[in-house]
């Protein structure tokens, strides 16, 4: 079972989540989620227990709980909700010259030398 954290202390560690959710039972893995252009905690993680019974324990334990002086969300991880996307190109807009393309150019122009 995936487990969410939220509200996390930034200086919180995998191996600190870890060890607190180790004391409910066995933890295969665990991630606090970190900026990519800072490499600073987000102030979330999820956690991986293999053993619902055990999960399910966990989740009532550090709900509302104390952890590195934040206080803690802890509950079963849901899907990320996905955005309904539809099909097609895109549609108009400007092309990789940077001018409309197609019928939007107006009409031509004839050039005498």
């Amino acid at each position: 079972m995936e487990i969410y954290v939220g509200n996390l202390a930034y200086a919180t560690t995998d191996e600190g989540l870890k060890a607190a959710f180790a004391a409910h039972g066995e933890v295969t893995a665990v991630r606090v989620v970190t900026d990519r252009m800072t490499g600073r905690s987000k102030g979330f993680g999820f956690v991986t227990m293999p053993d619902a019974t055990q999960a399910q324990a966990a989740i009532d334990a550090l709900n509302g709980q104390e952890l590195d002086g934040r206080i803690v969300r802890v509950n079963e991880s849901q899907p990320k909700p996905r955005e309904e996307r539809r099909g097609g190109f895109g549609g108009g807009g400007y092309g990789s010259r940077g001018g409309f393309r197609g019928s939007d150019r107006g009409p031509r122009r004839e050039t005498r030398w």
